[in-house]
């Protein structure tokens, strides 16, 4: 019976809610609480800047119930939540809805920008922001008399200059803002990936060095554990006569030494190909040595690189192997570089060897020739090398350009290192190195720091958000006032009072009688006509010409006018004109 518990079956990923824009999970409840009363207060303050502007009252839902004007907002607010989750929807919706309640313009401009940011294919993206500039027009032009708004070609050009305002202009402005996330995400990928190869060929030369190390310690050993077998091979021959009984201990000695060659081979078998050093480069005892370092200097005197030459303190002739082949191939590695990319630089190489530290510092100046384009800069994989050389014997290397130009190449090594050298905290740092590195060669940040750089973000976008929201605001309410004054008006035809109107019609237009022009006429006034019931004597102009008041008399016959007549009386009174009344010359 298998005692082995089933596999645990992965994690499913969190749903995503209405609220939830590409790539998030969750139901983003908090987010989209904020957002429902930030589209509450977008709504107010458009109904409360159309209201501002008194030339539109119907424009502002005026004719439309108060209910009906809050379910519209309602819905808008709705539709302007889920735009992250139904993009289309949401810009459709409200452009219709625009069209009824231009107050929701504001969400319509911000549902446009969102749908034109995060929708990536071109096509999908102008079909729907022409889709919403069309379908604002057509609504309004269809709900013009139901809203108050008058003639539909009335309602069709106001409908248009507000989806040019809320949904053209925002969407533009999205797709530059889409267009610009995804080249920054793409950089970053791009970043990364070299950033990853750039690892991977340093991880390459550092296994290359090591190799390299290997393979000098294996010939190094190698070479040793020959002559202790070469030697044990004599010495038992000699005692095969002198001492038998010793002959047995030689015999064991060259066993045992033929076995370390083996395990040495066998255990630098690991590491696969050994790179070694051949020809005239071959690593020896001297290598490292002042002599050597000075055939290295005078080869490249040889090569025409001009090479000035300093040594202080001791030869490196009674220093470990390893010290000295560092030393020389820090120095050979250098000059070559030199020879490969500063061709004519002057060139100096210093050796300072204390008791306890060998610095060996190498600088050449700018070449008087700039290196073709195809050269470039090199990989930089030989300074990797010998940066995993020097730390792996607890050393420190620095490599970098000049101020004044050219580059410069640092090395300070131990003179006698400790055995446990590859422990040291160079060669951890070494090690460690591409580990500790993030995806951009920085290295994770901390999160108090991540944390304040996001805040900083969502506050700059914040900020730049409400900026535009302004500024679409202030388009369309420019857009309302303009097209309101571009609106035809009919032609105004002043009030004519005629023969044959009834008293009604008089009174609906202002005109009515005045005790004190019926007082001031009494006496003076013309003969009234034979078959007149009654006459009115409405208010008249207070301001006397030449002394006489100008009145002017309606005479009815069964509360018709049958007569109108204008004439003037002395002027006794100043008289006061009643409230509501209209005046008549």
């Amino acid at each position: 019976m298998s005692s082995s518990a089933p596999p645990a079956s992965a994690p499913r990923p969190a749903a995503r809610g209405p609220f939830a824009g590409p790539g998030e999970e969750g139901p983003r409840c908090r987010r989209a609480a904020g957002e429902a009363v930030l589209a509450g207060l977008l709504v107010l303050l458009a109904y409360v800047a159309l209201d501002w502007y008194r030339g539109v009252p119907s424009m502002l839902g005026m004719t439309l119930d108060g209910g009906v004007m809050v379910v519209l907002a309602l819905a808008g607010t709705g539709l302007v939540l889920v735009r992250r989750r139904f993009p289309a929807g949401s810009v459709l919706g409200l452009s219709a809805l625009m069209g009824l309640f231009p107050a929701t313009g504001l969400l319509t401009a911000v549902a446009a920008y969102t749908a034109a940011r995060q929708t990536e294919a071109r096509r999908r993206r102008a079909t729907l922001l022409l889709a919403g500039l069309a379908l604002a027009p057509l609504v309004c032009f269809a709900s013009a008399p139901v809203t108050g708004l008058g003639g539909r070609p009335y309602g069709l050009v106001l409908g248009a200059v507000l989806a040019a305002t809320t949904v053209l202009v925002p969407g533009l402005v999205g797709t530059a803002g889409g267009q610009q996330d995804r080249l920054v995400r793409a950089l970053r990928e791009r970043t990364a990936a070299a950033e990853e190869a750039r690892r991977l060929a340093d991880s390459v030369a550092r296994m290359h060095e090591r190799s390299r190390i290997a393979a000098e310690m294996h010939d190094l050993v190698g070479h040793r554990l020959s002559l202790i077998s070469l030697h044990a091979g004599g010495l038992e021959m000699a005692l095969r006569a002198q001492s038998p009984e010793l002959r047995e201990e030689a015999a064991l000695v060259r066993c045992a030494t033929r076995d370390a060659m083996r395990e040495l081979r066998e255990a630098l078998g690991v590491l696969g190909p050994l790179g070694r050093d051949t020809g005239t480069d071959a690593l020896t005892d001297a290598t490292g040595t002042r002599a050597d370092i000075e055939a290295l200097v005078a080869e490249s005197r040889s090569g025409g690189i001009p090479v000035e030459f300093s040594w202080e303190g001791d030869d490196l002739d009674a220093r470990p192997a390893r010290v000295r082949r560092a030393a020389h191939r820090v120095v050979r590695e250098t000059l070559t570089n030199v020879h490969r990319y500063a061709t004519g630089a002057q060139v100096t190489v210093a050796v300072t060897h204390t008791g306890q530290r060998v610095e060996i510092q190498v600088r050449n100046g700018a070449p008087p020739v700039p290196p073709a384009a195809s050269t470039g800069l090199g990989s930089g994989r030989g300074l990797t090398g010998l940066r995993e050389r020097v730390a792996l014997l607890g050393g420190t290397f620095e490599a970098g350009g000049r101020p004044g130009g050219g580059f410069s190449v640092t090395a300070g090594i131990p003179a006698d290192p400790a055995d446990t050298a590859g422990s040291a905290p160079g060669a951890r740092a070494a090690d460690a190195a591409p580990a500790e590195e993030g995806p951009s060669g920085t290295g994770d940040q901390p999160k108090p720091s991540r944390r304040l750089g996001h805040f900083q973000r969502g506050l700059t976008s914040t900020a730049t958000g409400l900026l535009g929201l302004v500024g679409v605001g202030a388009m369309m309410l420019f857009g309302v006032v303009l097209v309101d004054k571009a609106k035809p008006t009919p032609a105004y035809h002043p009030f004519e009072p005629r023969v044959g109107m009834t008293w009604e019609q008089l009174q609906r237009v202002g005109i009515s009688d005045y005790d004190v022009t019926r007082a001031a006429a009494a006496g003076r006034e013309p003969r009234r006509p034979r078959s007149a019931t009654d006459c009115m004597y409405p208010w008249v102009d207070a301001t006397a010409k030449g002394g006489r008041l100008q009145i002017v008399r309606y005479c009815f016959r069964s509360d018709v006018v049958i007569s109108i007549d204008r004439f003037t009386v002395p002027v006794v009174t100043e008289p006061q004109p009643p409230r509501g009344s209209r005046a008549h010359d």
